[in-house]
Formats: C-alpha cells, sequence, structure tokens
C-alpha cells in the first residue's frame, strides 16, 4: 500500500471514530500519516514532540511558552478537557522585554496566527512563506504543515488553565542524529558553551532533509554544505544526508565562483569519510568540471572577467566582511581553491585508479603553484598580495593558501602568526578556513582565543546573546538581514573534535586515525568522536607533562602525535617506552596503535 493510500485510510478510520477514539490512538495515527509521509519525501528526518520547559501565565491572562532552544516545526495543540474557543498565538525566535518580539531584526522570525480551538487535536502553523517554499528552495512535504524556527510561543484566549501536555511543538530532525553519539568538555566553561551551541544547531537545521542554508531561502549552496558535512560528520558518521545535498547541487548550482570547487571537497570528504569508491566513480567525471580549469591561462592560473570579478567571485560573504580586499584579473583567493581542488582531483584520481589523470593533475598542480608563488606572494611582506597588480595583503588572500597547505614551509610560521594578530576580520564562513589554519600551524592558543573573543565578532558573542543555533553572521549589524539558523556559523563543531580533541580520520573510511591533540593553553580536554567504525574516545590533560587516554573501535588504528612539552625527552604508552621521533613540537609515535591506550609524555 503506498504512502498516499496509507493516509487516506487513516483519516477515514480518524473520521469514523470521531470523539469516541481515544486521544491516544488518534494520535498515534496522525504520527503514522506524518511519519509514512516523512519517510517518502525525505528519508532521513523524523517528528519529534516536545513539551515546552516552562510556562508562565502573562498579566493578560495569556501564556507564554518557552522550548528552551530554537526548532524548525509547529504546533500540536491537544486540548485534554474538549475545550473550544478562538485563540491567537504568536511564534517567535527573539524576545524583547518578556515578550516575543514582534518586530524582530532582519531574517529573525516573527509570525502570528489565528486558530479556532474546538476540542480535538489540531496542528497550528504559520503562514507559508514564498521566498524559502518555492524551488530552488528545497520543499518539505506538505503533509508536515508549515514548518518555521521558533523557540517561543504566546497563547491568548486558551479556555481555562493550560495543562501540561495540551500543547506541543512538532519539530523535524534528521532521524539517525544520536544526541549522544558526540560529546565535548575543556577546562573553559565558554569554550564548552560554544561546543553545545555549534553541535545543536547542526541537528537542527536538519530538518530539510538536506543541508541548507539558514530559513531566509531553505536553499543549498555548496560551501554551506560542505562546511555543515564536517560538522556533520563530527556528530553523526551517516553520509545519507550529505549525499543528498550533494545530488541537490548537482541539479541546482549556485552562481559563487569558489563555491564550485566546494563540490570537489564534498566528494574528497566522503571518500574519506566512508571510502566507498562506488559512490565516488559515479561522480568522478562531474568533479573534473569544478575545479575552475576553464578559466585557466598558459601559467595555470585562473582568471576572471570585470564580470566575474564583480558578481561571482565571492572571496567571503557578506561583502562587507573582505577586509578590504581588492580584486583583480587574477586573485589570490580564487586561485588558492583552484589549486586545492586540483589536489583533492589528483587523490581521487589516484583512489579510482586513473593513474593517468593523477599525473594531470600533479602536472597542473606543479606549473601553477609555481606560478602563484612567484607572482602573488610578496617576499617583502612574507604575505601574499590580494592579487596581481596591487600590494594589498587581506587576509583572505592569506588565510586560505594556509589552509590549503599552499603556503612554502619555511612561510607557514609567519603567515600563520601574523593571522593570529589580526584577528577575526571574516565572516563565520571563513573562520572554518583562518582556524584550520592557525591550528595546524602552531598557533592554537590564537585559534582557540578567537572562538570566546570578548566583542561581536565570535562564538562567545553568540553564546551571551542567548542563541541556541548558530547565525549567518557575526551581528546584525554586519549583515542587516541575517537569519538565526545558519549551520554555516557552527565551523567549532567540527574544529574542537578535529583539533581540541584531535581527533581526523588519515585513510578512507577511517581504517586509520590521527589523533593530535592541540592544548592551546587548555588544561585538560575530553570527548567522544563518532565513526563509522564506532566511537574514538579521549581525554588528555596537560600539566608539566602530558597524558593522553585514548580509546579506539576494534580494528581501527591510530597514528599519534602529542605535544612535546618543555624538558620531555619521550613517550611512554601503558607504562612502557615508545619508539618514537620528534617533528617540531611534537612527539610522533613511530607504530600505530589500537585499542586502550594510556600515553605519557615524559
Amino acid at each position: 500500500m503506498n504512502r498516499f493510500r496509507i493516509e487516506h485510510r487513516v483519516r477515514e478510520v480518524l473520521r469514523q471514530c470521531g470523539d469516541n477514539a481515544p486521544r491516544v490512538f488518534q494520535r498515534v495515527l496522525l504520527a503514522l500519516v506524518i511519519v509514512v509521509g516523512v519517510q517518502a519525501a525525505a528519508a532521513p528526518v523524523k517528528l519529534v514532540e516536545q513539551d515546552p520547559v516552562s510556562t508562565i501565565k502573562l498579566p493578560d491572562g495569556g501564556y507564554l511558552l518557552d522550548f528552551g532552544r530554537v526548532a524548525f516545526g509547529n504546533l500540536l495543540l491537544a486540548p485534554k478537557s474538549g475545550s473550544k474557543g478562538e485563540l491567537t498565538i504568536r511564534f517567535g525566535e527573539a524576545m524583547e522585554d518578556g515578550r516575543i518580539d514582534r518586530h524582530p531584526p532582519g531574517s529573525v522570525r516573527y509570525y502570528e496566527v489565528k486558530a479556532h480551538l474546538d476540542g480535538r487535536d489540531e496542528v497550528i502553523a504559520p503562514p507559508r512563506n514564498i521566498r524559502n517554499s518555492t524551488p530552488p528552495a528545497v520543499l518539505t512535504p506538505p503533509q508536515w504543515g508549515v514548518v518555521t524556527p521558533f523557540r517561543w510561543v504566546e497563547i491568548e484566549g486558551w479556555p481555562g488553565k493550560l495543562r501540561v501536555g495540551e500543547v506541543k511543538r512538532r519539530a523535524f530532525f534528521d532521524s539517525t542524529w544520536n544526541d549522544h553519539a558526540a560529546s565535548f568538555q575543556s577546562s573553559n566553561a565558554m569554550l564548552d558553551r560554544v561546543w553545545e551551541l555549534c553541535h545543536y544547531s547542526i541537528k537542527a537545521t536538519t530538518f530539510a532533509g538536506v543541508f541548507v542554508d539558514g530559513d531566509r531561502e531553505r536553499r543549498s549552496y555548496e560551501a554551506d554544505a560542505y562546511l555543515t558535512q564536517l560538522s556533520y560528520y563530527a556528530g553523526d558518521p551517516n553520509s545519507q544526508m550529505e549525499r543528498d545535498t550533494f545530488t541537490r547541487l548537482m541539479k541546482y548550482p549556485t552562481w559563487p565562483t569558489e563555491w564550485a570547487p566546494h563540490m570537489v571537497f564534498m566528494a574528497y570528504a566522503d571518500w574519506m569519510q566512508t571510502g566507498d569508491k562506488e559512490w565516488l566513480a559515479q561522480h568522478y567525471d562531474y568533479l573534473k568540471t569544478k575545479t575552475l580549469e576553464n578559466r585557466a591561462g598558459p601559467d595555470g592560473l585562473i582568471h576572471s572577467t570585470p564580470e566575474q570579478m564583480g558578481s561571482h567571485d565571492v572571496v567571503d560573504w557578506p561583502p562587507g566582511e573582505r577586509d578590504g580586499y581588492v580584486f583583480t584579473p587574477v586573485n589570490t583567493v580564487v586561485n588558492a581553491f583552484h589549486l586545492r581542488a586540483v589536489e583533492d582531483m589528483r587523490q581521487l584520481a589516484l583512489a579510482l585508479g586513473k593513474q593517468r589523470d593523477a599525473e594531470v593533475y600533479a602536472q597542473r598542480e606543479r606549473t601553477t603553484l609555481v606560478s602563484f608563488q612567484k607572482v602573488l606572494f610578496d617576499e617583502k611582506t612574507g604575505l601574499y598580495r590580494d592579487g596581481i597588480g596591487t600590494d594589498h595583503s587581506s587576509i583572505h588572500a592569506n588565510l586560505f593558501p594556509l589552509a590549503f597547505g599552499l603556503v612554502p614551509e619555511d612561510e607557514r610560521a609567519h603567515v600563520a602568526e601574523w593571522l593570529a594578530q589580526q584577528g577575526m576580520r571574516c565572516s563565520p564562513y571563513a573562520a572554518q578556513y583562518l582556524l584550520e589554519g592557525l591550528f595546524e600551524n602552531g598557533e592554537s592558543k590564537a585559534a582557540i582565543d578567537e572562538m570566546i573573543a570578548p566583542g561581536d565578532r565570535s562564538w562567545r558573542h553568540m553564546v551571551d546573546s542567548g542563541a541556541t543555533i548558530t547565525w549567518e553572521a557575526w551581528d546584525a549589524r554586519y549583515k542587516p538581514n541575517l537569519d538565526w539558523t545558519h549551520a554555516w556559523g557552527a565551523a567549532p563543531a567540527n574544529l574542537l573534535p578535529r583539533f581540541v580533541l584531535g581527533v581526523e580520520v588519515r585513510r578512507p573510511g577511517w581504517s586509520e586515525a590521527e589523533i593530535q591533540p592541540h592544548p592551546g593553553g587548555l588544561r585538560f580536554a575530553s570527548g567522544t568522536v563518532p565513526t563509522p567504525r564506532g566511537t574514538i574516545r579521549v581525554s588528555w590533560k596537560m600539566t608539566q607533562k602530558f597524558t593522553l587516554l585514548l580509546t579506539l573501535p576494534n580494528g581501527m588504528k591510530a597514528k599519534v602525535l602529542v605535544p612535546a612539552t618543555e624538558g620531555s625527552r619521550g613517550v611512554w604508552i601503558d607504562g612502557q617506552a615508545a619508539m618514537v621521533h620528534r617533528e617540531g613540537a611534537w612527539w610522533v609515535v613511530d607504530k600505530s596503535v589500537g585499542g586502550r591506550k594510556s600515553i605519557e609524555v615524559r
């Protein structure tokens, strides 16, 4: 029996039962309709009914319900007493003087609806927003009703006392998400709150079954999708939602220049996460069109037309976050993305046994990198210029080459140190790459400090402002139409497990992990990281020595690198001296480890 016949039959049964059907039975049948619909239209998503965490009687006789955190959904009214009446219901994301803000900034949501309470269960939803409910927006199944992000609800006109269970939020989340699969704790309470904000942000924005850019458009964008993918993996190792997003982006590609190479990044991340050659092979030829190679000149560098410079080359978003970037026909950021995509394609070609393609990509990378370094790097300042024809060096012209491994090894420390001194002069999007570069190049403390810095350009500002889902921009004064439900702003959800806990995939499919904790001034940190092979558990402490407790899933090995504390002479594993060698600030364990290990730097 297909979904539509099931739905028709369930509703026919409800009509026949009328008021004689027990309320629980009615709601089970209604839930069946929703679940079947969800599975047919958006397999990864499930409905969760939530009670408010608090209900307050207002001076005017109405009620204020707080659901604790923002989620995408609508309301279920289930009056136990068979109450009837005319209601006014307000949905909101923001508060003002103890009431829902009826005039919130930007794309922050507020809706007011009228409803008739007739003693039966009823779904109450806000009006349809045409901007996020017509293609290429991602459409949610019609049987859900309209969904919107909200935390608070005001109800006017409820007859008598509002009882527990009579109003529930119907929220929609990824069906495979396990709230307890990932965890993070550290010696810094604010950093822990930042992780919790970002971790929940990924869960809350899975309502559409694919990764979308927030509520204003509900559209999949390549850059948003890749950043969300990284953070999603840190909470749920399943790859289905990422792949569904990838498929959608093949049908609805977007306009920014640098967004196209993000498709290569997504496929490379999928390969490392899953080790699935079959899926990769199916998309390989398509990926070859996403490196920007069609815009390359004889020297390998990517060229931009005036139109592309004016409206397609993004650098950062919103435009005010570009740190004064000077656009030129050959610019550093676009070429950095090209080089990173070419290197990823070389690796993917090797994975598929396409040796000739791999050689072509390797040669292209060598040629372009020589030109890139020759014409875009300023030997006097030790920094990259924004492009040919300007001496201006923005942080973007340097953070992307650093994150993508393009900076010559003997120049990386200088570029990283310079970036650490500049502060957060970029958007939450570019912050993903800025902080990656800092963590990977000896500036871990600066990376952590940026996350929790005072002022309005950090995740601390979101936490202090009461956010429960990350924002599209640091503040409304940097993007007046920002929304408060943007997963690309959740970078710490992947950065903290990858760098502070130090857990990264080393070989495709997690056959081998890399464990390299970056203390960054913290005294301790611990947590769990889910992988397709099982959970990795990490707990470390930094005193006068460094100690690490590590538990790997059965069958997984890990390369281990630990901080070479001052005066240390080696590493002991389970009380036995290990064979190690020194690489800069790290002791590197020569043999991969497995199982549960106690590791100590002495």
